[in-house]
């Protein structure tokens, strides 16, 4: 079971690190997994930010993402810095 602390631990962990580049996969189900680079935007109470870089190479446009906390902490996403070290 998922505990408030847990939530508190990753959002300070992310705390550290907004405004810097990140690597996130997501795990969309059945064998299906999507990376994508961004920066860590910013932080709310129950969930956090990411702008995404360009989502298509002929048009030049930013998409805006938010998960939860919960996320993290299920592992449906992953979050690693550039230098390879994953958050949390």
């Amino acid at each position: 079971m998922i505990e408030k602390n847990d939530l508190n631990k990753v959002k300070e962990s992310l705390n550290g690190h907004i405004g810097q580049k990140i690597k996130l996969t997501a795990k969309k189900g059945r064998k299906r997994v999507v990376v994508r680079h961004g920066i860590l935007e910013s932080t709310y109470p129950s969930i956090f930010t990411v702008k995404l870089d360009n989502v298509s190479e002929y048009a030049d446009t930013t998409r805006t993402v938010c998960f939860s906390y919960a996320d993290v902490l299920t592992n449906t996403i992953e979050i690693t810095l550039p230098n390879g070290n994953e958050l949390v």
